[in-house]
């Protein structure tokens, strides 16, 4: 499906996005590797298969101006870009009240602007390439929301929402958009989770070191993404359990989710 395809994930450099690469490489794809800090980047190249294939961006995903000329800069040089996984993020764990006005705009600034914009300036390349494929990497958390998680919630459900009316609008352009939804998978996203005061708690959630391993996770939804799926949920039967739930009663999921330990 991906052989020869150019995938370009941001937030490559570990956690999903790294077993991302690691899938979409095993595929035969052609993989542009983001994030900020380029020697990461360019282990994880070097672990791919056929290394030489494969190229590492560094950018700084929420400088709007950086980003601009990055993506120009790779349409200039690689030419086409078939699949965009929006992968790189920010977690929680705060209570509302503790968290500050500053984390809350830097969460939805990472987690949904960024995103948006990033999304933006490569759509018309895709519009005239009349076929892309746009991944997010939402969370099971933007569908259900839960303690010490609001900013990342909130986040998480409006780039779902973001993601659904790109969709609808440029559907007739040859343009797919999927959303993906983790529940807890093995990375190291809680080191990096901010607490309130926007500083990251350093250290490993027992929910996350107990959920599914990356790699599981990547060659689902790599998976999911070959057959076009548009809303992808990937986690643990209790996170599967949660979204049915909502849908079906979300007063009941409310009344689970009061009295569950989640942090």
């Amino acid at each position: 499906m991906y052989n020869n395809q150019r995938v370009w994930i941001t937030g490559a450099s570990s956690g999903i996005g790294q077993a991302l690469a690691i899938q979409f490489a095993e595929q035969g794809a052609h993989v542009i590797l983001s994030a900020r800090r380029l020697p990461q980047l360019e282990q994880v190249r070097q672990s791919l298969k056929h290394p030489e294939r494969h190229h590492c961006v560094a950018m700084d995903i929420t400088d709007e101006k950086q980003v601009a000329q990055i993506v120009a800069q790779v349409f200039t040089t690689i030419g086409t870009i078939d699949v965009l996984i929006n992968n790189a993020g920010l977690s929680q764990r705060a209570l509302i009240t503790d968290t500050t006005m500053a984390t809350e705009r830097k969460i939805m600034e990472v987690d949904y602007f960024a995103q948006v914009h990033l999304t933006k300036q490569i759509l018309p390349y895709l519009v005239q390439q009349k076929s892309a494929q746009i991944v997010f990497i939402s969370s099971v958390a933007g569908l259900l929301g839960t303690q010490y998680r609001a900013s990342y919630s909130a986040a998480k459900a409006a780039i779902h929402m973001w993601a659904n009316s790109c969709r609808a609008e440029y559907a007739d352009q040859g343009i797919s958009v999927s959303v993906i939804f983790p529940g807890f998978v093995q990375t190291n996203v809680s080191f990096n989770a901010l607490n309130g005061k926007g500083e990251a708690q350093q250290h490993q959630d027992e929910a996350i070191a107990q959920g599914l391993a990356a790699n599981d996770f990547a060659r689902q939804a790599v998976k999911a993404l070959a057959v076009k799926k548009e809303y992808i949920v990937i986690g643990g039967h209790k996170e599967k359990l949660g979204v049915a739930v909502s849908r079906l009663s979300p007063q009941f999921l409310y009344k689970m989710i009061r009295k569950a330990k989640v942090k």
